[in-house]
């Protein structure tokens, strides 16, 4: 198993011996994802962390969103719930990137492709995307990348 698989399946663990039920049930998901991807067609048997890191940074997006919606809906128990197990998924991915830290990186990138203009937005930002999987959200490596193209 990968590092990061194996972190899942020993948190599990441990939920189940402390009685954390928030804990359990966020990394009773996160393995099922898991099991999910591996059973695809031509999926190998062992995920990696590059895998791991894009279903948890999903997981962690899609409980942030969901939080965001239960909060504008006057449900802040539901929203609670959510964040918490937002917080719980953050602990398996990498530490998040700073603004200047992926302007920095998205700038580097432009220089090594060569990219000069919009045209180029699709090419720079797989680059990018790989690059700070995990550690960035989309949308804001896509800010940087369009501002950076537009100069």
């Amino acid at each position: 198993m990968s590092t990061l698989q194996s972190q899942i399946t020993d948190g599990i663990k441990d939920a189940m011996r402390s009685k954390d039920k928030v804990r359990l049930a966020t990394l009773r998901d996160v393995k099922s994802k898991f099991m999910l991807e591996q059973s695809k067609a031509g999926a190998s048997v062992e995920i990696k962390d590059e895998e791991a890191i894009k279903i948890i940074s999903k997981l962690h997006r899609q409980r942030i969103d969901t939080s965001e919606v239960y909060k504008e809906q006057s449900r802040e128990d539901l929203a609670s719930d959510e964040v918490a197990q937002a917080e719980i998924l953050s602990e398996f991915l990498p530490k998040a990137m700073s603004d200047n830290e992926i302007e920095t990186k998205v700038i580097e990138i432009i220089a090594k492709t060569g990219a000069s203009g919009m045209g180029d937005m699709g090419r720079v930002m797989g680059m990018a995307s790989a690059a700070m999987a995990g550690q960035a959200d989309g949308k804001v490596i896509s800010g940087f990348v369009r501002t950076q193209l537009l100069k």
